[in-house]
């Protein structure tokens, strides 16, 4: 046999599947959005039963409404036949998801959800079904045709639920204006986590901040980097903003160059005009910016163009960051790439 003749033609079922699904999306997402909407700002809740392998589907699907702001609670059909329906309250919306929707379970919790007074949207594959006549609404997620041979197994049915419950998600989201800031407090940890993290979280910040003004001498430069434990220090002009930067590879330089520098005053021997980031940029800007510069350290700056923080190239990889992540940011974070030392 010719298995990959045979994923192919798999893939290819689920695919036509997913296309017929959505060419027939209509205004009815749209109302199953704004009812997913006006149950949140009721104070209300998604509740997701399902059946089987639309039971599975539905744990992805409220796991992914929960992780972009939406309360969701996945329902086990027949735990809440025996007491777990206590989990839904008047006012909650059900999001039931049966592709026949001739399901006994469900059937049987129908009249329960309506004593509730609960609003039901369905996702199946036939709206004249029990299921769909019984909803206050529902989403058709009909395919030509499963993957399985025998056209028996969910397959191409439960990759369409999905879909359009990862749809539904997204739209909601974007209903709402979940905003970055939202979404990486939901994601405090791993790589979802690492792609909102500011350089202003991961920043050396006060006595470890290497600064100095640029009538200061190469002398007293060498005395700050020593105490800040850096590679460079960041130079003031008379109004406190950035006007360069002195590196201990200037040092050597300098030194090879001249013996006795160490009286020269620094506006006269620093890189003006220094690669710099902003304090809001994100971290993984400042990973990119190390990887594609031959730099070791990174001065940080505020919008009034004062040095505030550094960054050494040996903090980011400690805090296990990957620029293997697309950064859903990167047109916002100020930064400047002009050439130089640092």
């Amino acid at each position: 046999m010719d298995y990959l003749q045979e994923a192919r033609r798999v893939i290819d079922i689920e695919i036509k599947g997913l296309a017929a699904v959505s060419s027939r999306l209509d205004s009815s997402f749209d109302r199953a959005v704004e009812l997913v909407t006006t149950t949140l700002e009721s104070r209300g809740k998604l509740v997701v039963i399902g059946v089987g392998k639309s039971g599975n589907i539905g744990r992805k699907i409220a796991a992914t409404l929960t992780s972009t702001g939406t309360i969701s609670v996945p329902l086990d059909s027949v735990d809440a036949l025996h007491g777990d329906l206590g989990i839904v309250n008047s006012g909650d919306l059900v999001l039931l998801l049966s592709y026949s929707g001739e399901s006994e379970e469900l059937q049987r919790l129908l009249p329960a959800l309506k004593q509730l007074k609960t609003r039901i949207l369905a996702l199946t594959g036939n709206p004249e079904s029990s299921v769909g006549r019984a909803s206050d609404l529902t989403l058709n997620v009909a395919v030509p045709s499963e993957a399985c041979p025998f056209n028996l197994a969910p397959t191409a049915s439960t990759t369409a639920t999905l879909a359009v419950g990862d749809a539904l998600a997204m739209a909601v989201l974007k209903a709402r204006g979940i905003g970055e800031e939202v979404f990486a407090r939901l994601h405090p940890s791993g790589t979802i986590g690492q792609a909102f993290l500011r350089v202003k979280d991961v920043m050396r910040t006060g006595e470890r901040n290497p600064l100095i003004r640029q009538q200061a001498t190469v002398k007293d430069a060498i005395i700050v980097i020593s105490q800040t434990h850096s590679g460079c220090v960041s130079i003031t002009d008379d109004n406190g903003r950035l006007a360069g930067v002195f590196t201990d590879g200037d040092l050597r330089r300098l030194l090879a160059q001249e013996n006795n520098c160490l009286r020269l005053r620094l506006e006269h021997v620093m890189t003006r005009n220094p690669t710099r980031i902003r304090d809001s940029a994100l971290a993984l800007e400042a990973m990119r910016l190390f990887n594609e510069s031959a730099i070791d350290d990174l001065i940080v700056v505020n919008v009034r163009e004062e040095p505030i923080g550094i960054i050494d190239a040996q903090d980011l990889p400690k805090m296990k960051l990957t620029t293997d992540f697309r950064d859903p940011g990167a047109s916002e974070t100020g930064i400047d790439e002009p050439d130089g030392d640092s």
